[in-house]
């Protein structure tokens, strides 16, 4: 191996696929009463996060970046070998994780001058941050050299797009993700919002007042989007994105794929669980898709 991909917890691979990826994952941290955080996954399991906001729904968890030590942790090894990293992290628009990567790389650039350390800020989150990061490793493994996949990387990013939708406001609210007079409508009124992101931001792109209809809708806008690009679907990955229950997820998924058999060759795609760090901000039912075009 040449080169080592690295990423930070938004990614949402979960330990199996990035293990038999060879990534390595740098964890965010959260926090249930705003004092005492633990590490995502390995001090707090995603199942037992959004169980406890489940069983706790007027309880709003924290979300913490990796600081400059985490990443120096897991920087130093491969400076010392001589392995070069790419390192991955959610979008800078929503987090100081990319921030302290850069500033952990420079560190490492003076301990050991040598070192090759390119952290690259993805514009995206969650599972489709966790695309990203596969891309870099199907290149890698399909032999692109370092600076083949960084810049095919900074080529790729901006196709990224997640449509998604969510069980209320009261997340986005109180994480100031939203104005406070949409989400009071929205806990008013029941509203279930549509919500793409591009380009690291957030945007609306509709309500429903279903949870079964808002769904539909998402599906709607994957057609939509590729309709008014005219891009070609067989040339992206795919992934469905899901927090509490999975069963919803997989039923979601068939939908979706059901849908792109209509205007491509899609026929399969993962389902992966979004973790803590978006988590925290859409409550305990976010559901959607996440799109990326192709490195290889």
């Amino acid at each position: 191996m040449e080169y080592q991909i690295i990423s930070d917890g938004s990614c949402d691979l979960g330990v199996r696929t990035a293990k038999e990826n060879y990534i390595e994952i740098v964890p965010f941290y959260v926090s249930f009463d705003g004092e005492n955080y633990k590490k995502e996954i390995e001090e707090i399991g995603v199942r037992e996060f959004y169980q406890k906001m489940v069983d706790n729904p007027t309880l709003y968890p924290k979300s913490s970046l990796p600081n400059v030590e985490d990443y120096l942790r897991v920087f130093r090894p491969y400076a010392a070998e001589g392995i070069p990293v790419i390192c991955i992290c959610i979008t800078s628009k929503f987090s100081g994780s990319y921030t302290s990567a850069v500033n952990a790389g420079q560190i490492i650039s003076e301990e050991f001058p040598g070192a090759r350390i390119e952290v690259i800020d993805s514009s995206v989150n969650t599972v489709l941050q966790g695309l990203v990061v596969l891309e870099a490793a199907k290149m890698r493994d399909a032999g692109f050299t370092f600076e083949e996949n960084v810049r095919r990387l900074e080529e790729i990013k901006s196709t990224g797009r997640i449509f998604f939708t969510i069980g209320g406001m009261e997340y986005l609210v109180h994480g100031g993700r939203v104005g406070k007079l949409m989400g009071a409508a929205g806990a008013t009124l029941g509203i279930r919002p549509l919500i793409t992101l591009k380009e690291g931001e957030i945007f609306p792109s509709g309500i429903s007042r279903s949870r079964k209809k808002s769904m539909q809708k998402v599906i709607e806008l994957v057609r939509k989007h590729f309709h008014e690009t005219g891009e070609d679907p067989n040339s992206y990955s795919f992934v469905t994105g899901y927090g509490y229950d999975y069963e919803e997820a997989v039923g979601f998924r068939d939908e979706l794929l059901r849908s792109l058999s209509e205007y491509s060759n899609v026929r399969q795609m993962d389902i992966y669980q979004i973790g803590a760090t978006i988590g925290v901000h859409t409550g305990p039912y976010p559901i959607g898709t996440g799109l990326v075009k192709k490195a290889v």
